[in-house]
């Protein structure tokens, strides 16, 4: 009995710290930077004439609800409440100090009127639309300028319908560029929970020119060939937490952006102070990625948590040449991935440009990119990092990565490829490339090897 019982404090005393570790890892969190006010008053859709019946048109209904809100100010804020149905309605903007609440089983459901969508001018940091010329059609859930605004529920589901505009830029038809679902704009104190985002036009989360903006608990839905659907992508913005969420859909899961070419440099606000955690999903394209609109500088994120089945790219920083911007201090960490084309890819020729109005000697400064605690199974091709050679990628960080390819295949190209690159790796199999094989750590890696 006796040495049963050692026994089994041996066992334990061997997985605890990773029972500890596992266990510190689900009681982090960032959320805590917003607080979760409390609404003194609470309104129905239905008390505005709302009908979730799937056929009538609530426009009306949100925006004078909405209008309400924003007039009679009560202390505190103000609830909306969206109960179960389903309430077919066109593009509509928040105000501050409100929750757009979603029951169980209620539906906010975009119309497929796209003649009648609003435009509005195009982001300062991108020039113009990000697929057309000139303006871009208004995200279906808008919001510029306001703050204390919560979206949350008992995990309704907003449905932007997009299958009309992915049909429309498959036929090239599109006038200006698709609507995003959901979009904050020069926006602070914004929570996002408890919801499911289903069939976004064109992205579906997109706080940009905005701070302290928490996302958490939602699931975000699109088929695996809906272009552009990225999952969240803060842009030019500050403190944001992303965590405890399932994405899969048709781009990026999630993409850190600050802006394109020479409207991203002149406009010149950076996005950092970035948390990405407890995230898993996937994508033909991206798991997590930095860019590739960088041009106002990516700096301070941190990914960790992560899990990732058929992907694209497991981990990916993505700029060009035109770009310009500082991408630094991105650190990526706890990464469980299986069927990946490729691991991870750093990389300077990715993305377009707006116009030929570039310059092309506004080259990118990436450095301090430390990815760790990586496994992967079947993935075909371990990394891929390619700096510029006037500008090269400098810290690179690889440490304890274990990339698996698939049973019994063999390929013919590199498990490794890399130019224009330096930093160190330890603990890295498939061996990496010669320019990071160095165990010893470089000054830039010494804190991460």
């Amino acid at each position: 009995m006796l040495r049963f019982v050692v026994s089994i404090l041996l066992c334990f005393s061997t997985i605890a710290p990773f029972l500890s570790s596992v266990a510190i890892a689900a009681l982090i969190s960032c959320s805590g930077m917003v607080p979760m006010n409390y609404r003194n008053e609470k309104i129905s859709i239905t008390d505005f004439g709302g009908v979730g019946d799937g056929r009538t048109l609530n426009t009306k209904a949100f925006r004078a609800a909405i209008y309400r809100i924003q007039h009679l100010r009560r202390r505190g804020g103000t609830l909306l409440y969206i109960p179960s149905g389903v309430y077919l309605t066109e593009s509509f903007n928040l105000t501050s100090h409100m929750t757009l609440y979603l029951a169980k089983d209620a539906v906010i459901k975009a119309t497929q009127d796209t003649w009648n969508w609003p435009l509005i001018a195009p982001l300062p940091s991108y020039g113009r639309g990000r697929e057309r010329p000139g303006g871009r059609y208004m995200s279906f859930i808008h919001a510029d300028g306001v703050h204390d605004v919560v979206i949350t529920g008992e995990n309704g589901t907003i449905d932007g319908q997009g299958d009309i505009w992915w049909k429309m830029w498959r036929q090239r038809t599109l006038q200006f560029t698709r609507p995003n679902l959901v979009e904050f704009v020069n926006s602070k104190n914004i929570i996002i929970s408890n919801v499911i985002f289903r069939n976004s036009p064109f992205w579906n989360i997109h706080p940009v020119y905005c701070s302290n903006v928490v996302v958490r608990y939602v699931t975000i839905l699109a088929p695996p060939d809906s272009p552009n659907t990225d999952g969240i992508d803060p842009d030019s913005s500050s403190h944001v937490c992303i965590e405890d969420s399932y994405i899969s859909t048709g781009d990026d899961l999630v993409s850190v952006k600050s802006g394109w070419d020479e409207y991203g440099i002149g406009y010149g606000r950076r996005s950092f102070d970035i948390t990405i955690r407890r995230i898993a999903g996937s994508s033909p394209f991206s798991g997590i990625a930095i860019g590739s609109e960088t041009s106002g500088g990516v700096e301070n994120v941190l990914a960790e948590h992560i899990n990732l089945y058929n992907v694209g790219v497991g981990i990916h920083v993505k700029t060009n040449i035109g770009r310009g911007g500082l991408i630094r201090n991105i650190t990526v960490s706890d990464v469980y991935m299986e069927i990946a084309r490729k691991g991870i890819k750093i990389a300077g020729d990715v993305g377009d440009h707006p116009d030929d109005r570039f310059n092309p000697n506004a080259l990118p400064v990436v450095k301090g990119i430390a990815i760790k605690n990586v496994w992967g199974v079947k993935v075909q091709q371990a990394g891929l990092i390619q700096g510029l050679r006037n500008s090269p990628f400098t810290g690179i960080c690889l440490s304890n990565i274990n990339l698996l390819g698939a049973p019994l295949r063999r390929s013919r190209s590199p498990s490794w490829k890399c130019s224009d690159v330096s930093g160190a790796s330890h603990q890295v199999s498939p061996w990496p490339c010669s320019e990071l094989s160095s165990t010893h750590p470089i000054n830039s890696c010494s804190s991460h090897l």
